[in-house]
């Protein structure tokens, strides 16, 4: 799905992955929502991606705050009377050194309200101006440390323990599933995009990849025709293990 016309918000896209792929989907000539709790570096984003040609707008958006999350909406249906494409990109980590037996309980619990309620919380939100879309997407960014199956693997594959950040995108791909199974019948799709071990705050800019290479699953599961996959993981290679 590509149109000049497709009305994108992209949460968390004052930096990173998320500012890497309102930039690429702004490329395709599509209006892109740059959702942000922090109002500086979310209109320094706008200004630059402005300048470089991209149609942005400014979404104040904190995803653990209800208010906040309904103002973005209602912002989104005064500007443009629907939703094309969701990107639930905003996420934290809590912080590393996450053993278990260790981790406080509130690092997980503040984890789990950004990474997976918040997504819950938007997404619902979102879905009325979404069913006004010809066809609606919707990819929630995940990780490799949320497969099970990998983070059985051998080896440090997918990093040190983590109590908090990687359970919480274990949760974040069983809710996606959850979500495709109730909107099978709607044409909306939902999948999550697996960007990989990319350079950001995020982890201390110890990534091997670039936001922009971040960004391509994320871009690819947004540009899905109609008919395509929903509640699938994929990354930029295609369907990765659970």
């Amino acid at each position: 799905m590509t149109d000049n016309n497709t009305i994108a918000l992209v949460t968390g896209a004052n930096k990173g992955i998320g500012h890497a792929i309102a930039t690429a989907l702004g490329g395709l000539g599509w209006t892109v929502g740059i959702g942000a709790r922090d109002d500086t570096r979310r209109a320094a984003a706008v200004r630059d991606l402005r300048a470089a040609g991209v149609d942005a707008f400014e979404v104040p958006l904190d995803v653990t705050d209800d208010a906040s999350v309904t103002a973005a909406a209602a912002l989104i249906g005064e500007r443009a009377g629907r939703l094309d494409v969701l990107i639930n990109n905003a996420a934290i980590t809590g912080g590393w050194a996450q053993a278990p037996t260790e981790t406080d309980l509130d690092v997980v619990r503040t984890v789990m309200e950004t990474n997976v309620l918040g997504v819950i919380r938007v997404t619902d939100t979102m879905l009325p101006l979404l069913r006004r879309s010809a066809s609606p997407r919707i990819v929630n960014m995940s990780s490799s440390v949320g497969s099970l199956t990998r983070q059985n693997e051998p080896g440090d594959t997918t990093g040190p323990l983590s109590m908090a950040y990687a359970p919480s995108k274990t949760f974040l791909n069983a809710v996606t599933v959850q979500y495709a199974k109730a909107l099978r019948d709607t044409g909306i799709l939902i999948n999550m995009a697996c960007p990989g071990f990319v350079k950001t705050d995020l982890n201390g800019h110890r990534g091997h990849r670039t936001p922009a290479e971040g960004a391509v699953a994320a871009v690819r599961l947004a540009t899905l025709p109609d008919g395509g996959p929903t509640g699938a993981f994929f990354d930029e290679d295609g369907p990765i293990a659970w």
